[in-house]
């Protein structure tokens, strides 16, 4: 092999190196950043990470919104209608949020409870999202499943 070669080897290599690096470093990054919806369901069954973050989707549940009277605290319980899981919120809620409607959390579940950095709730009367729906319709489909075997 001449010098010139074996130079030319060596920069393709190192140049390859470099670029499944920074692949790598991509797609270690974007991992971490990623946030997956699950139903109370399939908290309640294991399948969300503990202490990771990750979206709550459901309908929060008649009857249990409260709000503390010196802060922006606000307890809710959002369901599946199979499964219910309390939420904690510290902060300002959407003007759409309310009783019987459609809301997407994001936090982490700390001691049993959902810990919420952020509340979304839906848009108009006749939208649910696409998440939502599908996570209520899995967790309906595992509720029918489970209810057969027995």
């Amino acid at each position: 092999m001449t010098p010139t070669r074996r130079r030319r080897l060596i920069v393709i290599s190192l140049i390859l190196v470099a670029v499944a690096a920074a692949a790598g470093l991509t797609v270690l990054a974007l991992q971490q950043n990623m946030t997956y919806l699950y139903s109370p369901t399939e908290v309640e069954a294991g399948h969300a990470p503990e202490a990771a973050r990750f979206r709550l989707g459901g309908v929060v549940l008649e009857g249990t919104i409260r709000r503390a009277s010196d802060s922006l605290q606000v307890d809710f319980v959002v369901t599946d209608r199979f499964k219910q899981m309390p939420v904690e919120y510290t902060g300002i809620l959407p003007d759409l949020f309310r009783e019987g409607q459609s809301v997407v959390a994001t936090g982490s579940l700390q001691g049993g409870r959902f810990v919420a950095t952020e509340v979304l709730a839906k848009h108009d009367e006749t939208y649910m999202p696409k998440e939502v729906a599908d996570a209520i319709a899995k967790a309906k489909t595992a509720h029918v499943d489970k209810g057969a075997q027995q």
